[in-house]
C-alpha cells in the first residue's frame, strides 16, 4: 500500500491554473502531520514526483530522523536556500501551495523564493482538494487510532457519571472529564469540552461554567480525546433525578433520528441523504426549527473534517470515511438533547466506533 506521501506524489496533476506542476509544498500543521506522521510546530514537506523531503530546523531534526520514514530529512538554517537547492536539483517549474492553512504573508514569502530560483507558486485549491480527498479515506491504522481515542472518551464518560449530583457545576464535570482523559494517556482534549445542563442545554456549543446541576435537569456532554494526533467525538445526554414526559419524548425522538441515520450510512449514499433521514424524523415530530446544525462531519487529524452530513453536501460516502452522526433538538431557554456516535463507512453499511450506551440514563 502506498504511503500518504507516495499517494500525493502519484496524484500530482500535470498542470493547474494554466501552469505546469512538478511538486507540492505542504506547510499547514494538520497536513504536515498527515504526510510525515510527526507533530511539529514548524517544517516544510516538499513532494516531487521523484522524491519527498521533510525540512526542519535544529529543534526537530533528531526526532524527525527517528520517526519519519517516508521523506528524506533535511535540516535547514535558511529555508530559502534549502528550497532553492531542491528547485534546481529537480528542475521544478510549478509548485503547488495550500490555499487553506497558509497565511498570506507566508505565501508571498514563498512566491519570492520560488521566483528567485526560476519556479512559480500555484495558489489555487488544487493541493487542498488533493489532500482532502486523501484524508477523507482513513486507513485501517488511522481508524485504529481513532478507536483508541474513542475508548478513552468513553472511559471518561463512564467515570464522570458517578460525579453527577445536585450542586455540582458544569465546570467541575468538564475538568474531571479532561483530567480522566489525560490520566488514561490522552495528549489532551479534542476540543473545548461542552458540558451544559438545564436551560443551557439549548445552547449547541454552550461553555461549561459555574451553572449547577439540579434535579430534573438534562446534562449534555459533547466530549472527545486527542491521542496520537487523532480525535474522537461523542455526545451523550443524561438526566438527574427524573424526567418529564416531554423530556422523554424529545430524547427518544433524537435517538430515533440518530439510529435511522446510522442505519442509512453506506458507500454510495450522499451526505445530504443521511442528513435528510435524521431531519425528516425530527421535523415530522413537530420540531422544525429546533435542529439547526448538520447531522455530522468527518473526524480525524482535525475534529471537523470533510465531508459533512448537511443539506447542501452532495458528496457520496466512500469506504473508510469516519463520520459523526449527531442530530439534536434544542428548545430555547428550556433544555436540549444531542446524541452523537462516530461511524466508519463500509461498502454495505458502517461500523459504529462508539460503544457507550444510548438508552436514556436517569441518575
Amino acid at each position: 500500500m502506498a504511503t500518504h506521501v507516495e499517494t500525493l506524489a502519484q496524484n500530482l496533476p500535470a498542470e493547474a491554473n494554466g501552469s505546469p506542476i512538478d511538486a507540492a509544498l505542504v506547510i499547514s500543521p494538520p497536513n504536515r502531520l498527515y504526510l510525515t506522521g510527526m507533530k511539529s510546530s514548524a517544517g516544510f514537506v516538499l513532494v516531487t514526483r521523484e522524491k519527498s523531503y521533510f525540512m526542519v530546523d535544529f529543534r526537530y531534526y533528531e526526532a524527525a530522523c527517528q520517526w519519519v520514514k517516508d521523506c528524506q530529512i533535511i535540516q535547514f538554517e535558511r529555508i530559502g536556500e534549502t528550497l532553492g537547492e531542491l528547485i534546481r536539483k529537480h528542475g521544478l517549474r510549478g509548485i503547488l501551495l495550500e490555499n487553506e492553512g497558509v497565511s498570506l504573508s507566508e505565501a508571498r514569502r514563498l512566491e519570492k523564493i520560488f521566483f528567485q530560483y526560476g519556479a512559480q507558486a500555484v495558489e489555487d485549491s488544487t493541493l487542498d482538494d488533493l489532500l482532502w480527498r486523501q484524508r477523507e479515506i482513513k486507513s485501517p491504522e488511522e481508524i485504529r487510532r481513532i478507536q483508541a481515542s474513542q475508548q478513552i472518551t468513553e472511559d471518561a464518560f463512564s467515570h464522570v457519571l458517578s460525579m453527577i449530583r445536585a450542586g455540582v457545576t458544569e465546570r467541575e464535570l468538564a475538568l474531571e472529564l479532561e483530567f480522566h482523559m489525560r490520566r488514561q494517556g490522552a495528549q489532551g482534549v479534542a476540543f473545548d469540552l461542552i458540558v451544559v445542563a438545564g436551560a443551557k442545554g439549548s445552547l449547541c456549543h454552550g461553555e461549561p461554567d459555574e451553572n449547577q446541576i439540579h434535579p430534573g435537569d438534562f446534562i449534555t456532554m459533547d466530549i472527545g480525546a486527542l491521542l496520537d494526533g487523532y480525535h474522537s467525538d461523542m455526545t451523550r445526554t443524561v438526566a438527574l433525578g427524573s424526567v418529564t414526559s416531554e423530556q422523554e419524548s424529545v430524547y427518544h425522538t433524537v435517538l430515533k433520528a440518530q439510529l435511522a441515520a446510522i442505519k442509512g450510512v453506506k458507500a454510495g449514499v450522499s451526505c445530504s441523504e443521511i442528513d435528510k433521514i435524521a431531519r425528516d424524523i425530527i421535523y415530522n415530530a413537530g420540531y422544525e426549527g429546533c435542529f439547526g446544525h448538520g447531522t455530522g462531519h468527518g473526524v480525524g487529524l482535525e475534529i471537523h473534517e470533510e465531508p459533512r452530513f448537511s443539506m447542501g453536501c452532495k458528496t457520496a460516502l466512500l469506504p473508510g470515511m469516519v463520520m459523526t452522526v449527531e442530530p439534536g433538538i434544542y428548545l430555547p431557554g428550556r433544555f436540549g438533547v444531542r446524541i452523537e456516535d462516530m461511524v466508519a463507512v463500509t461498502q454495505d453499511g458502517c461500523n459504529n466506533l462508539t460503544r457507550a450506551p444510548k438508552e436514556l440514563i436517569v441518575l
